[in-house]
């Protein structure tokens, strides 16, 4: 694959949209908003149909957060302890519960997903909190489309703007995604208290 050729992204985005975005329900450093603008910007080049990125990234998105919200609300999350690899994300996921706060309001698994690890931290929470499995699935739909929408959006924007090769519309979109996410991070968690909500015997290290 030649990673400056928009044709070679443009045949491999849709492959790549589904594992990413999936992982990053629980592995947040995964770059599942890079990949996300990416197939954005091969939209404004025509190199990718804008539709498919959305559904695929929606629909990954989804699945992702009924994962983890399954895996918190039937407290299976101690099956990830049997690895090291397991180990290292379970204690991810207390750090980001720590950082995006106790939340877990309809409101906040629709919105928090725009904040770094936010997504993550609801869908467990929302766990923990035994929240409707429809009122969750419906929300976290919704947060779904909304957030594909916003970096599908963002990606697109900034390829038809700037008429940039579309690695550098891309890295432009990500630099915009990053500072309204940090502003929107910055907000939200001086409202929210700092404390993980998870009380799970067995050692994480």
């Amino acid at each position: 694959m030649d990673f400056g050729s928009s044709d070679s992204w443009g045949e491999a985005i849709y492959f790549w949209i589904i594992p990413v975005v999936l992982g990053d329900a629980i592995f947040p450093p995964i770059p599942s908003e890079m990949v996300v603008i990416t197939g954005g910007a091969l939209s404004a080049d025509g190199r990718a149909n804008i539709f498919l990125v959305l559904a695929l990234a929606a629909i990954a998105s989804w699945t992702g957060d009924i994962v983890v919200f399954q895996l918190f609300r039937r407290r299976l999350s101690h099956v990830l302890d049997r690895w090291k690899w397991g180990r290292r994300v379970h204690q991810g996921i207390h750090v980001a519960l720590a950082k995006a706060g106790r939340s877990s309001t309809y409101g906040a698994i629709i919105g928090a997903r725009f904040i770094p690890g936010g997504r993550l931290a609801t869908s467990a929470a929302a766990g923990i909190a035994n929240v409707s499995v429809r009122g969750f699935s419906l929300c976290a739909g919704l947060g779904a489309v909304l957030w594909a929408c916003w970096l599908v959006g963002l990606g697109y924007f900034t390829g038809s703007a700037t008429k940039l090769p579309f690695w550098a519309s891309s890295l432009i979109g990500v630099a915009l995604g990053l500072v309204v996410g940090a502003v929107v991070g910055i907000v939200v968690t001086r409202r929210r208290g700092n404390r993980s909500p998870v009380d799970e015997p067995g050692p994480l290290g």
